[in-house]
């Protein structure tokens, strides 16, 4: 079973890559001590939390069961984390477990971080795009009115445990939306690994158990890398961001309920590429190409005719990465490689933004 280990500031996390996991009580027995409170959402506990529950018996976990959605990743469901710790009398040795996508994670993650200022927190990502990305990383945080994940803290996890069978579950938007989080870290940083997603279009959109495993296990070791290299956002890591800034915008621009996130993604990576090519950065061929794999992976890739450029444009100032006034954005030089660019000024956004 494909095990990755992430070395940060504070220790160690362990990243195990699997077939079943989440239902192995010894998978979840080292990292899971204290009060145990499992946070899901109304989705994943309908498939996956009977199966936890039983592989956490010896840990007698309490379970709050969120809405699901990103409308629903605000400061007040942050607030009924909180208020259930509460209502458990729970102490710092309490472990929380977080399971389902990305917005669970990063809700839960984020109340790890702040209780008692800094509990464990063991992502149990269900979704492709947490497994790949969301899940690892330490990035927590909830979403404002202006903007997505503008409070936040950065907080490792004890453990994650990604299990791939959980993906069998998912509708098929939500599985195809996180292959976005995997076509982004191959055109930042692995052309060999983009070409191989390439030859495998109708084998990952079939879901075919051997071809998902070693995406997953692929795309998590390289995020661990970029992570190691820089834990805190304070340079390369940022290039995990790619397609990320135009789609935060389109996200918040859309009241964060027309697109999934990897949709959105899918969108910005195309305008990045766009904009990489009209900035002389990367030839025509290498913007095509992105766009043809994240068509052929059946992702949306056409900004809508009603988004207004300026108001999207507006959106982007808010983004974390700038810096200085400036914006700040990754573009590619060539599938494979990523750079950030604080030389894009508004005129030239506005053009990538108008068809």
């Amino acid at each position: 079973m494909p095990v990755v280990e992430l070395k940060h500031a504070a220790g160690r996390c362990r990243i195990e890559c699997g077939r079943g996991l989440l239902g192995r009580p010894e998978a979840w027995r080292e990292h899971v001590g204290g009060t145990c409170l499992v946070v899901t959402d109304t989705n994943v506990a309908r498939h996956h939390l009977e199966r936890v529950e039983r592989a956490l018996a010896f840990a007698a976990p309490r379970v709050l069961v969120l809405p699901a959605g990103e409308e629903h990743k605000t400061l007040e469901t942050w607030r009924r984390i909180l208020d259930e710790l509460v209502d458990a009398g729970a102490q710092r040795d309490v472990t929380l477990v977080a399971l389902g996508g990305g917005v669970v994670g990063d809700m839960t993650g984020f109340a790890a971080a702040t209780w008692m200022r800094g509990v464990a927190v063991v992502q149990a990502p269900t979704t492709l795009l947490a497994q790949v990305d969301a899940a690892v990383g330490g990035k927590t945080g909830v979403n404002l009115p202006a903007g997505k994940n503008l409070v936040g803290a950065f907080h490792q996890p004890a453990a994650v445990l990604a299990d791939v069978d959980a993906l069998a579950t998912l509708p098929e938007r939500e599985y195809v939306a996180g292959l976005a989080e995997v076509v982004k870290v191959a055109a930042i940083r692995d052309e060999e690994f983009l070409a191989w997603i390439e030859k495998r279009v109708p084998a990952l959109l079939q879901r075919e158990a051997d071809a998902v495993l070693a995406m997953v296990h692929r795309s998590i070791d390289h995020k661990v890398r970029v992570v190691e290299g820089d834990e805190r956002e304070a340079g390369g890591r940022a290039l995990l961001n790619l397609g990320h800034t135009f789609g935060h915008a389109i996200e918040a621009e859309t009241g964060y309920a027309r697109f999934l996130h990897g949709e959105a993604v899918a969108i910005g990576m195309r305008l990045a590429a766009r904009l990489s090519a009209a900035a002389g950065l990367m030839d025509a061929a290498g913007a095509e190409r992105i766009e043809a794999l994240l068509r052929d992976l059946d992702l949306p890739v056409d900004l809508p005719d009603d988004l207004d450029a300026a108001r999207l444009v507006e959106r982007m100032r808010l983004d974390k990465k700038n810096r200085a006034g400036k914006f700040r954005l990754i573009l590619l030089e060539r599938p494979g490689r990523a750079v950030i660019r604080d030389d894009i000024d508004e005129r030239q956004l506005l053009e990538t933004l108008t068809p």
